[in-house]
Order: C-alpha cells, then sequence, then structure tokens
C-alpha cells in the first residue's frame, strides 16, 4: 500500500508511527479530521498480517469514526489507534502507557477509548499518561456493558428502520435474521432480536459463544464460512470488517445487510453496486453501529442516560432519511450516507 496515495484517498490529515522498543510498542494513530473538533475514536489491538493491513485498517477505521459525527452532528472529528499484537497474550501497563505518551504528544487533537482487544484497564493504563482517553474507570464505560448495549440498540433500531422501508413493517417478529458474530454486541444484538420475536441463525468462530446463544435465544448454527448462504431476511455482520466481497456477495441470500462491523464493504464502491445490482438494500455501517460514539460524546458533554439514549434512538429516522436521498438521487445507499455526511464537514 502506497501510504501517501491512501492519506490523499480517504482525504486523511495525519498518521503517527509510534514504536518504543523498552514497551514493545509498536502502534499506528490516524487522524482522519479535525475540522468539527477533536479527532474521537478507539484504540484496537489485534494481530495484522502485515504493517499495511494495520495503517489501512487504522485510516479507513478513523476515516469511519469521521463520517459518523458529521452524519450525528457530534462536535468531534474521527480518528483511530491501532496497537499491533496479541491482545489475549501480548498486553502490558508498559505498552499502554508508551503510547499515552504519543497521544498527549498529539496535544488533544486525539482522543481515544475502548475498541476491539481493548479494556477499561487498558484506558486507565493510558490514563497514566495523558488525560486524552475516554471509557476510564469511573465512567459510563466502566460501569458495564452500557456502551456496547447502546451499539446493539442502535443496529437493532436499523434493522427495524431497514425493514419498514424495504418490506413496508418495521416488526421484526417472525422475521429471519442471520448474526455473524457473538461478541458483545452481536450477543447481546441477539437478545433484543430474540425479544421482538425474531428467528435467529447464529454463527462464531467461538464454539462456547454459539452454545451460548443457542441455550439462550433458541438460535440456528450455521458455520462461520457457510452463514453468508443462509435464506434470511436480515444478514448482520457483527465482526470484523471486509466480509461483503467477491466470494460472499454472489452467495447472499437476504433481503437486507445490517449489522454492526464496521467497514463492511471490502470495496466501497464496487461491493456497494453489487449489492445494490442484487437487490439488497445496504444499511450503511457507521450509520447504524454508531451508538457506541454517541454514547461516549454525550458522555463527554455531560448528558445523562435518558437523553444519551434518545440521541441513540435518532438513528432510526437518520438511516430511512439516507434510504430517501438514495433513491430520490438514484444513488447506492453508502454513498447517500456519504455525502449526507459530506455536507455537514462542508458546511461553513
Amino acid at each position: 500500500m502506497d501510504v501517501w496515495k491512501e492519506m490523499k484517498r480517504l482525504q486523511v490529515e495525519q498518521v503517527v508511527f509510534c514504536q518504543e522498543e523498552a514497551a514493545g510498542l509498536q502502534a499506528v494513530i490516524a487522524i482522519h479530521s479535525t475540522k468539527l473538533g477533536p479527532a474521537l475514536g478507539g484504540c484496537r489491538m489485534w494481530t495484522y498480517a502485515s504493517e499495511n493491513d494495520a495503517v489501512a485498517d487504522a485510516v479507513r477505521l478513523a476515516r469511519g469514526m469521521t463520517y459518523k459525527s458529521a452524519f450525528f452532528g457530534l462536535p468531534y472529528g474521527g480518528g483511530k489507534a491501532v496497537i499491533v499484537g496479541d491482545p489475549a497474550t501480548e498486553k502490558s501497563e508498559d505498552k499502554f502507557r508508551a503510547l499515552g505518551r504519543f497521544i498527549e504528544r498529539l496535544q488533544g487533537r486525539y482522543i481515544t477509548g475502548v475498541d476491539l482487544g481493548t479494556t477499561v484497564r487498558d484506558m486507565d493504563w493510558i490514563l497514566l499518561e495523558t488525560s486524552y482517553v475516554t471509557d476510564t474507570s469511573g465512567t459510563i464505560m466502566a460501569t458495564g456493558d452500557f456502551t456496547a448495549e447502546m451499539t446493539a440498540y442502535g443496529v437493532f433500531l436499523g434493522m427495524k428502520a431497514s425493514a419498514d422501508y424495504l418490506l413496508g413493517n418495521g416488526d421484526l417478529a417472525g422475521r429471519t435474521v442471520a448474526v455473524q458474530g457473538l461478541g458483545k454486541v452481536g450477543y447481546l444484538l441477539c437478545g433484543m432480536l430474540r425479544d421482538a420475536g425474531a428467528q435467529l441463525i447464529v454463527a462464531d468462530i467461538d464454539d462456547a459463544r454459539v452454545e451460548k446463544a443457542v441455550k439462550a435465544y433458541h438460535a440456528r448454527v450455521a458455520a462461520p464460512d457457510a452463514i453468508y448462504g443462509e435464506s434470511c431476511d436480515i444478514f448482520a455482520p457483527c465482526a470484523l470488517g471486509g466480509v461483503l466481497n467477491d466470494d460472499t456477495i454472489p452467495k447472499l441470500r437476504c433481503a437486507i445487510v445490517a449489522g454492526a462491523a464496521n467497514n463492511q464493504l471490502q470495496e466501497e464502491i464496487r461491493h456497494g453496486e453489487d449489492l445494490e445490482q442484487r437487490g439488497i438494500l445496504y444499511a450503511p455501517d457507521y450509520v447504524l453501529n454508531a451508538g457506541g460514539i454517541i454514547i461516549t460524546a454525550c458522555e463527554l458533554q455531560g448528558m445523562s442516560v435518558p437523553d444519551m439514549k434518545r440521541s441513540v434512538e435518532r438513528i432510526y429516522g437518520l438511516l430511512q432519511k439516507v434510504y430517501r436521498y438514495a433513491r430520490q438521487e438514484g444513488v447506492p445507499t453508502w454513498l447517500a450516507a456519504n455525502l449526507m455526511a459530506e455536507e455537514e464537514l462542508q458546511r461553513p
């Protein structure tokens, strides 16, 4: 990957490569935009196949955070930190404190928080070196799964809005939903869907998670590589990004794709058009999964929990606005969402 070319293509302001040998830190901080405010976005820890993969993930995720904030009128830009390493075996206080020092040197341009592979404890370590961090002990994130719950709630509302738009009824009772990925958000989403009367098909690489969902929600199991071909009303990608690609899109047997994963389209333009041509309604992921950043932004602004939940509930109406905009302009839904976010970014 040509980093400069990718930065120009995605309009990324800054990429910081962080290396501290004594702490074992190798990390990337991507700041996509600070036009609307400080770049807000979590710290991810993951094992990447290459350095290029880590950088590509950071800049794409940062761009998504910018669009989330702009789309929902939040006074923040978009950023993301990525630590290269296995979150199960390679964490240390020294590593996160070292990242905290790099964040401190940015003097408030970037605010981090919990993301895939990181926890409240990790954020507490970062807090020892910088105040530009959320999701630490004593915050909403530290009181339980509220952020994950609100992310799942936003996805659930987005599914209802999608069903209402495409099928003429937002009631999910009797609908079949195939959920790929049973992490915190995916599992909580399954509970909401089951309570709404939906039939569940689930897949995850962790057999224990699958067994738990089967017992709790009477879900039917699909193999991780076979769930794309399951006949369903809604396919919900809730694991890693890039799952909508040349191999998987032809297998889909759904009316709607609506899930919590970031960057679901491996290639935004080409694969977004593939879904459009197959008559599958795609709910743009950064609209659907914005509950997490909405809650974080609300907490930074001192809002109450009921007000936070009401803010997340805006996802329903705004997603339907995306669908109407796409129909009116004759463009795919992913592009409609991008254009709406960019309109906010271009305001004086």
